[in-house]
């Protein structure tokens, strides 16, 4: 799958976008109201920063007991119910005085239940695609939410202004149920990806089998780390700059969707795994200008520039799916989903404490720097996928292959992972080859 036309052709397709679209559209709106809420009636750059992206905090709390559910009930209930979810607990907060410490109540409430939405969602898209068109619906959804970002905060600082923040809550929480009535009937009736009922167990146990793996222990750092830092830096917008935060996102959400546009559909694939790193510090390197506390100008193109390198996210999922076992594909991404926005939060709540102590540029700088240097730290283990092909073995069949031992899995089920030479190391060629999987359709 090559075009975007053969992406909308697909069926299911087109209801699964405009599901993430509305979602999107909601969450951008709402966020951006809140945050403007909670800064005004409290005046703290910190309560602003958490208001904001401090939900993501909660995620992590349900990638640790709710996970296993996201390959284990139907994709489509569980994507009406969470919308319907969030569209509750968004109109809640709209509620004339509702004190500052309820807010955050009911954020610490949907936290927990949101961590199923990643996995549900892109578990999904991996079933509707198939693996060969997943990266390129993939940078689809990220396109769309460059775009409803830069349309939803400036959407919603009209909204804020000539609304209020609550009202500006309650269109999104309508937005929120228009994407529930779409994934309930939109969306095809499928069976659960996965087998039996889900649990703490489940969850606790697919965990450490995904985090076994050193190589997808990488994929999984690269992929939060250095992104939670720079939203800790974009969540300091507010009180950096009250009367342009709104331009200041928008623009943030521009620089991403040219960078998702140029990786998704531009960069040939053979060049994407080389671009790991380079996108990952060119995320973090232009924040270093505001310890200078630059001109409105000089900080937009900053921002525009930085936030080109968000495209990372694409080649380490195309790594990270490449790494992963089919029957784990949506627990694995929800993973993803989950800790990004749990590092996310975190890196919020460091900026805001920071800039407490010091201010919102000295703040921004320091998580830039703490970005960069986290970047070159997992650079030699985010080495392109590339097979030294004069000392790659054969593949045994499946009948010929040695059982697995435990703590050798790689993610590849017990009958696919790599051979290993006597003294249990992947031999080089081995080392830089991702598993070999039957073919799923998936």
């Amino acid at each position: 799958m090559r075009t975007y036309r053969q992406l909308f052709r697909t069926a299911e397709f087109t209801p699964f976008f405009l599901t993430s679209a509305l979602q999107m559209g909601a969450q951008t709106i709402s966020g951006l109201a809140l945050g403007h809420q909670v800064y005004a009636a409290t005046g703290s750059p910190l309560l602003s920063a958490l208001a904001m992206f401090g939900p993501a905090l909660a995620q992590v709390i349900g990638a640790a007991t709710l996970l296993s559910a996201a390959d284990r009930i139907p994709p489509r209930a569980a994507l009406t119910g969470l919308a319907l979810l969030l569209g509750l607990g968004t109109a809640v907060q709209a509620l004339p005085a509702l004190p500052v410490w309820a807010v955050f109540a009911v954020l610490l409430a949907l936290g927990p239940v949101s961590s199923l939405g990643g996995g549900v969602r892109y578990g999904l898209l991996h079933e509707i695609l198939a693996r060969e068109g997943y990266l390129l619906g993939r940078s689809v959804l990220n396109m769309s939410a460059g775009l409803l970002q830069i349309c939803g905060f400036a959407a919603g600082g009209v909204l804020v202004t000539v609304l209020s923040a609550r009202g500006a809550l309650l269109v999104g929480a309508a937005l929120y149920a228009a994407a529930a009535a779409v994934a309930r009937y939109g969306l095809g009736r499928r069976p659960p990806r996965t087998a039996g009922r889900p649990s703490v167990a489940d969850t606790w146990r697919d965990n450490a089998r995904l985090w076994s793996a050193a190589p997808r222990r990488t994929v999984y750092l690269a992929l939060w780390v250095p992104n939670g830092l720079i939203v800790g830096c974009e969540s300091l917008y507010v009180p950096y700059a009250p009367r342009h935060a709104g331009l200041l996102f928008a623009c943030g959400a521009l620089g991403m969707l040219v960078g998702d546009v140029l990786i998704g559909r531009c960069v040939p694939r053979r060049w994407r795994p080389r671009l790991c790193v380079p996108l990952c510090l060119l995320l973090a390197v232009p924040y270093l200008l505001f310890s200078v506390r630059p001109a409105l100008p000089l900080a937009v193109a900053a921002v525009l520039l930085a936030t080109l390198g968000y495209a990372a996210n694409l080649p380490l999922q195309e790594r990270l799916m490449a790494l992963t076992p089919a029957e784990l594909s949506g627990h694995a991404l929800g993973l993803h989903s989950s800790g990004m926005l749990t590092l996310q939060g975190l890196g919020a709540a460091l900026a805001g404490a920071v800039a407490e102590r010091t201010s919102p540029t000295t703040a921004m700088a320091a998580m830039a720097a703490a970005s960069v240097v986290v970047t070159v730290a997992l650079a030699p283990g985010l080495r392109p996928l590339v097979p030294e092909h004069t000392s790659v073995p054969e593949c045994p069949s499946v009948s010929e292959r040695p059982p697995a031992q435990d703590g050798d899995d790689t993610g590849a089920g017990p009958s696919t992972g790599p051979v290993r030479n006597s003294s249990g190391k992947l031999t080089p060629a081995q080392r830089e080859l991702p598993p070999v999987r039957p073919s799923t359709g998936a």
